[in-house]
């Protein structure tokens, strides 16, 4: 009962400091914009000067709101690795979505040298970046699932993903090696990760795929209960493990690869977030990890992104930057209480 009491204090607490974060997230910027002026735009009304109400409708809300799907997306793809590897340092691209994904951005950014200039410009833009960092998850993806298939041991597929990331972090490094300066500092902006440009068009297809995985792992929430005590204890218990190993792959997978087509490779968060829940609300159950990590991830992606405008400066950092400055200090500390961990 006093816990039941204090989870309802915390999640009170959480969703209190998500909203308040949403509104600081779009309130600073390069450009200051009076709260007041913030609250009448969000709320339907006219801002004072349409240039304010024209920043914040089409620039920093769907920021704001991508900033939102991209924490709490990775973060729970975070809390579904760690629990099925039974691994306190997985995170999101242990599988090698990321990697795959960023195999084939390398592939269309580094190599669209060689194509004719006409198909040059349609391949490095946006939506061909996007195109390609899609498809290369998804290929990973299907990679993932057939091994998923044909191996019984769980921890050879993490070998398998972490395989993946070192043989295609050698592909990058050769592509690199060969490219101009140019398309060297094209790639190195992508992968330090990017939150805004999007278009709602982009935001909405971003925002189906993170809702499907989020449901699909909302579904596993009792089989990630009873992985707690190991695959032959979740087995004994009736558990069909082959099924729910497939439906959280699957679902991290829809997750970690559609935030990384749109937003890029963001560092960090979904292996740290999931630790900052269970430290925080001290418990191993499930359905209050869940929705602790979905808080948390959203709060602290917003607070990072307030954190890379440098609010009063004409500065922006970059979105990876800040969540490793961030997450790092937390995985480090995490490491120094390994007792934790067994």
């Amino acid at each position: 009962m006093i816990n039941k009491k204090r989870n309802i204090i915390l999640f009170s607490v959480l969703g209190f400091a998500l909203l308040l974060m949403f509104f600081l997230d779009i309130s600073f910027g390069s450009v200051t914009i009076p709260f007041k002026e913030v609250y009448t735009s969000l709320t339907g009304g006219n801002a004072s000067k349409s240039t304010w109400e024209y920043i914040i409708i089409n620039y920093r809300l769907p920021k704001a709101i991508t900033a939102v799907l991209v924490g709490v997306g990775l973060s729970i793809s975070g809390l579904l690795m760690q629990t099925l590897f039974r691994n306190p340092l997985a995170g999101p691209d242990v599988l090698g979505l990321s990697s795959g994904a960023i195999l084939a951005v390398a592939i269309v950014i580094l190599g669209a040298g060689f194509l004719p200039l006409f198909l040059n410009e349609i391949v490095v833009s946006a939506y061909g970046i996007v195109v390609a960092s899609t498809l290369g998850s998804i290929a990973v993806l299907l990679l993932v699932l057939l091994v998923a298939q044909r191996l019984r041991n769980t921890m050879a597929i993490l070998i398998v993903g972490l395989m993946f990331g070192s043989f295609t972090s050698a592909i990058v490094g050769i592509l690199t090696y060969f490219s101009s300066a140019e398309q060297l500092q094209k790639f190195t902006f992508w992968s330090l990760g990017n939150l805004g440009n999007l278009p709602w068009t982009s935001i909405l297809v971003l925002a189906v795929c993170v809702v499907f995985g989020l449901f699909l792992s909302m579904s596993s929430i009792k089989p990630l209960n009873a992985l707690l005590l190991g695959e032959n204890y979740a087995k004994s218990m009736g558990l069909n493990y082959k099924k729910a190993r497939l439906i959280i792959i699957f679902a991290t997978s829809i997750l970690a690869g559609s935030i990384t087509a749109f937003a890029g490779p963001i560092a960090f968060i979904g292996l740290a977030v999931p630790h900052i829940a269970k430290l925080t609300f001290q418990t191993s159950n499930h359905a209050v990890l869940y929705w602790s990590t979905f808080f948390y991830g959203a709060i602290i992606m917003l607070f990072c992104d307030i954190a890379s405008q440098c609010p009063g400066l004409d500065t922006t950092l970059p979105i990876n930057a800040i969540t490793s400055i961030i997450g790092a200090p937390v995985v480090v500390w995490l490491l120094m209480k390994k007792r934790n961990f067994q």
